[in-house]
């Protein structure tokens, strides 16, 4: 009884027979509307405070969020071999936008990170995610098996994430060389490259950043601070503490959409970085969680497309989907974790959640990749399933003939 409820539940819940993945749009935009939502009830009183629009931030955000889709529905028609063939021409974008946003870049809380082009601005970092993970799985689909066996295929596309990490560390955006290079180090082990060497990378690497940590007393402060805010809550521990004070508010069900007490002027970076604070603030604990479940169900769709595509065949649209999957996921849970202070504070967005058109965009597009690879599949599936000819008739019984 229970095998076959299962079952029943399986098949109702399945999108297999569907022309696309039906739960990964239910994520995309369930998020992409919170987010909006979000912004807009975060951003009301800076917004009235700056420019005397309460709405200011929420209609441009709505702007960047009809901009996404626009710019999704466009990406979504672009085929596979389009992607594959532009990856080294956009590993070049992403380097040149990098090194220009360090002469040109608009410098905002001590850090140059975005292109001013009159009425918006460009961050770097967004546009060298996507064109990283495009050039990565390019790569891996030409050199697989030198990846698996030798040290030199592998080291490669470390070496380019290490220039493209050095380039976002003079801005600095250490936020992003984090979640790039946990992308590119996830992405070498997913193709199938020896766990052992990353553990011997990350051995070598952790060795030398605590040793950096350590050298200068500064710095151990800033990154242990997190762990006791409120032994400097008026200084290096302020924003965490504000956020804390959001979380603490919340409870299980939130004080009510527009009620929160520390987007009025407490908390900085209310609808941009901390947005899941205010969120949590306003709906409480179960709004928390079905936030976090709408990321897990995005990067699971992911990952699962990303399989498929392995398993069919196409290598590229596989490692392609499994470097999303990461960007994702990692922002999304490092931006968590930043605002509930399981984290340092780093100044990443919240994935198709905080005020930002260059994230939203990018994340947009993103998902329209996500989306045309699922399609692809199964348009090759389809095309692999055996056609079912009509049933056999069973033909008219011949007359026994007698002796």
């Amino acid at each position: 009884m229970l095998k076959a409820m299962m079952k029943t539940s399986q098949a109702r819940l399945t999108t297999k027979h569907q022309s696309f993945d039906g739960w990964l749009l239910l994520a995309t935009l369930s998020l992409m509307l919170i987010g909006w939502v979000m912004v807009t009830s975060a951003s009301t009183e800076i917004a009235a405070s700056l420019t005397g629009n309460p709405y200011y931030f929420s209609i441009r955000h709505g702007i960047f969020v009809l901009a996404a889709i626009g710019v999704g529905l466009v990406a979504v028609r672009l085929p596979l071999d389009w992607w594959r063939q532009k990856g080294p021409m956009m590993l070049i974008v992403a380097l040149l936008l990098l090194f220009v946003v360090l002469i040109v870049g608009r410098e905002i809380n001590g850090s140059r990170r975005w292109i001013p082009l009159g009425i918006i601005n460009i961050q770097a970092s967004e546009v060298a995610k996507l064109c990283l993970i495009v050039y990565i799985a390019g790569y891996l689909e030409r050199y697989l098996p030198d990846v698996r066996r030798t040290w030199g295929a592998f080291m490669r596309p470390l070496a380019v994430m290490a220039l493209i990490g050095f380039l976002l560390i003079l801005e600095p955006d250490y936020g992003a060389v984090v979640v790039l290079t946990g992308c590119v180090m996830g992405m070498l082990l997913l193709s199938g490259a020896p766990l052992w060497r990353f553990l011997l990378i990350l051995a070598v690497v952790g060795s030398g950043a605590v040793m950096l940590a350590v050298a200068e007393p500064y710095r151990l402060q800033r990154i242990t601070s997190f762990a006791n805010p409120w032994a400097d809550q008026y200084n290096t521990g302020y924003q965490l503490t504000q956020a804390l004070i959001a979380f603490g508010r919340g409870h299980w069900f939130g004080l009510g959409l527009g009620n929160s007490v520390q987007k009025l002027f407490y908390l900085p970076e209310a609808h941009t970085d901390f947005v899941f604070a205010v969120l949590a603030e306003e709906l409480g604990l179960f709004g928390a969680m079905a936030v976090i479940l709408l990321f897990a169900l995005l990067v699971f769709r992911a990952f699962r497309i990303g399989r498929k595509a392995e398993l069919i065949g196409i290598p590229f649209a596989a490692y392609l989907c499994y470097g999303i999957a990461l960007v994702i996921g990692a922002q999304a849970f490092i931006n968590i974790s930043v605002s509930s202070g399981m984290l340092p504070t780093k100044g990443l967005t919240l994935p198709l959640l905080s005020y930002g058109g260059s994230s939203l965009i990018i994340s947009g597009v993103m998902m329209a990749i996500l989306f045309r690879v699922d399609a692809e599949v199964r348009r090759l599936q389809r095309r692999a399933e055996p056609k079912a000819g009509p049933a056999a008739q069973p033909g008219p019984q011949a007359e026994e003939s007698t002796p």
